[in-house]
């Protein structure tokens, strides 16, 4: 059997395999007395839960054990107890800068992120003639592979030939200033970066904006236009809070977005004296220098970082967040 068949029927194993479990699970279940629509619901979802329990939770499960040890791809686990985070947080030169960068880009690109795609979906609301191009133009950037997005702002940001510094010369010309070496100087990192958080203003971001807005009730506008409201007010008073739930979601997941970014960082390749993104250091000490113990104490480090804000966005959201069935007293 040749390499290819053999492939192949694994492939085709896997889904007999599945069945055979729903198959067995419905029996059981049938068996211990469950009503037939609950044993048949149970069953049809198993090969859901098969695979999040073998690719979800079991990897989780054992990055949290490995962090707790002293481990490598290709030797032998020692278990170390506290040792790697203890490690990480009195004696890693690189962990604090890697926090450091990180926590920083999210801060200074989440609010760019969040605002510029909520201003560009105000404009793309409008009822212009051609919106609907307007609006697909704009959602393109969600469909761009990231790695070839990583390799074009690479090529602009270049401090020889690069566009920006060719769009900027007037302006160090006029200042006496010189070009920057945007990846190679690290003062000059986290704004590259910052920049190229611009670009995810754009596509998916817009479109759930989009959708919020054009949710909003025009009665509440024309009411409010009646009273003589400004525009800021209705802005202010209508849009938030209409679609201030669409916020909280933009808000998470971009926090948690930049939070983990990666891909774009490790096809820059911007200087290490700036500090390395978390996940960047997750997958050199993980993959790199097989310190697999080290990488899964960060990466847990990282999800705690991510779980802890992601909370304290919830805990504020009775201030700002506004839902059409609450009742506020």
């Amino acid at each position: 059997m040749d390499h290819y068949t053999a492939t192949l029927v694994r492939w085709m194993l896997v889904p007999v395999m599945l069945f055979a479990v729903a198959a067995a699970l419905y029996a059981v279940f049938r068996k211990i007395g469950w009503k037939r629509k609950q044993a048949m619901g149970l069953a049809l979802i198993s090969p859901w839960l098969t695979g999040f329990v073998l690719f979800t939770v079991y990897p989780l499960l054992d990055s949290l054990y490995l962090s707790f040890t002293r481990s490598s791809l290709f030797g032998k686990t020692v278990w170390v107890g506290l040792d790697n985070y203890i490690k990480l947080f009195t004696n890693d030169i690189e962990f604090w800068p890697s926090v450091r960068i990180t926590l920083l880009y999210a801060a200074l690109s989440l609010p760019i992120g969040v605002l510029g795609a909520l201003l560009v979906a105000m404009l793309l609301n409008n009822k212009i003639k051609g919106i609907g191009i307007y609006r697909t133009i704009y959602f393109l950037p969600a469909v761009l592979p990231e790695v070839a997005v990583a390799l074009l702002w690479r090529w602009m940001f270049n401090s020889e030939s690069g566009v920006i510094n060719y769009a900027l010369s007037p302006v160090y010309t006029t200042f006496g200033w010189g070009k920057p070496n945007w990846f190679g100087d690290p003062d000059f990192v986290l704004p590259a970066f910052v920049i190229m958080s611009v670009w995810g203003v754009f596509g998916t971001n817009t479109v759930v904006f989009l959708a919020g807005l054009q949710g909003v009730p025009r009665s509440l506008y024309e009411a409010a236009e009646i009273d003589g409201a400004s525009a800021f007010r209705k802005f202010w008073h209508i849009t938030v809070p209409q679609i201030s739930p669409v916020i909280l979601l933009q808000v998470v997941m971009g926090m948690i977005g930049a939070l983990q970014i990666f891909t774009i960082a490790m096809f820059v390749r911007p200087t290490s004296a700036a500090g390395k993104f978390m996940n960047q250091l997750v997958y050199e000490r993980g993959f790199t220098q097989l310190h697999m113990g080290e990488a899964s104490a960060i990466a847990w480090v990282l999800f705690i970082l991510i779980l802890a804000l992601t909370l304290l966005v919830f805990r504020s959201t009775p201030a700002w967040v506004h839902y059409e069935s609450d009742v506020r007293r």
